[in-house]
């Protein structure tokens, strides 16, 4: 990570309110990120990142989450379940794509071992294909390897760029990966904080805090009306809060992460999955199995109220898919498909403070 830097090193500050300490999703209190960073020989660039809503038994003490989806080309595991319920039950795995099901039978055994009753498990694992990157048909992503992450999870600072779920992923033709961010309302709006993370591997015109730097930099999709599939991929994002919302209002905070997307040039392409998933950690939400067990008052925070919220979703997706940039570091390894050696480019740092310093941060 030498010399990389964070989007606000930059100058680079997008929206209106503050992040929080960490300006991570950890700064949701709780919640913890575990990554393992797969960099083996020549050939396997690829990992796993897993979020843990809290520090309990997330298949006795659910969270209410929301899903949405703008372009459903992945294999989300677990997603009808997550809209049917409004809840999840595991924590959230993130991986390349044809390590899903390795990850499902991991999350399944790491929860079966927690919790001796169960006979149902809706393991929730989402993915990016890095295979640009990674010799992705090798399969070289294990169970060992997600239940090292899960049970490396911590809260505090998380590591961004080149790690887990993100070491072979590449956003707008760049090296992409891991980016986290957070907001923090005023007391006036609710206190409430937001983070998010993103697993960053799909492309458009980049766009970075009302910069137009991908077309600066001589890097976009559909350039010279040629479409070359650079915007393919994927994104995931997780959205955190200690906000008490409702699995409804969990989806509608998840569909506001599209517009953070959106600011960073994203062309929501034809061969790209893109969904976030949004849960909440606020006590008075949280599905016990008492509360499961017979009727329940939860804590709900009312609709007229959820626009600052929404904003804060947008600003924190937008600042950690910069982050995902900024600190990713370039990649040299080899194309699942072809078995060629490829170099991915980090975005130039010195390259991006020129353009800034034309144009200054919001364009």
């Amino acid at each position: 990570m030498s010399g990389r830097v964070r989007a606000r090193d930059l100058g680079l500050a997008p929206g209106i309110f503050r992040p929080g300490a960490l300006n991570a999703i950890t700064d949701v209190a709780g919640v913890r990120v575990g990554h393992v960073t797969l960099n083996d020989g020549e050939a396997t660039r690829s990992g796993v990142t897993a979020i843990l809503p809290h520090g309990g038994n997330p298949f006795a003490d659910r969270v209410p989450a929301g899903l949405s989806v703008i372009n459903g080309f992945g294999k989300l595991a677990g997603a009808t379940q997550v809209a049917e319920l409004g809840e999840i039950e595991t924590p959230i795995v993130l991986t390349n794509t044809l390590a899903v099901g390795r990850a499902v039978e991991a999350l399944v055994d790491w929860t079966l071992a927690r919790n001796p009753e169960a006979v149902s498990v809706n393991a929730l694992v989402g993915e990016t294909n890095d295979g640009r990157l990674n010799d992705i048909r090798a399969r070289g992503v294990t169970g060992a390897h997600v239940l090292e992450a899960l049970d490396g999870a911590a809260e505090g600072p998380v590591a961004e760029g080149c790690v887990g779920a993100g070491t072979g992923t590449v956003a707008f033709g760049f090296k992409g990966g891991i980016g986290t961010s957070s907001r923090v309302l005023p007391p006036a709006l609710g206190g409430w904080t937001l983070g998010a993370l993103v697993q960053a591997n799909y492309g458009g015109v980049l766009t970075m805090d009302g910069v137009p730097v991908g077309r600066e930099l001589g890097r976009w999709y559909l350039k010279e009306h040629t479409d070359r599939g650079d915007a393919d991929g994927s994104v995931m994002v997780v959205l955190a809060t200690d906000a008490p919302l409702s699995d409804r209002n969990l989806s509608r905070l998840g569909a506001r992460a599209m517009a953070g997307l959106a600011r960073t040039g994203a062309a929501f392409s034809d061969g790209s999955g893109d969904y976030a998933i949004a849960f909440g950690t606020h006590p008075g939400v949280r599905r016990t199995a008492e509360r499961r067990a017979h009727q329940a008052i939860v804590a709900d925070w009312p609709n007229d109220r959820m626009s600052p919220l929404f904003v804060a979703a947008a600003e924190a997706v937008e600042e950690a898919v910069l982050n995902a940039l900024t600190m990713a570091t370039t990649t040299i390894g080899r194309d699942g498909r072809t078995g060629r050696r490829v170099k991915v480019e980090a975005i130039d740092l010195d390259a991006l403070r020129a353009v800034l310093a034309r144009h200054g941060p919001g364009g």
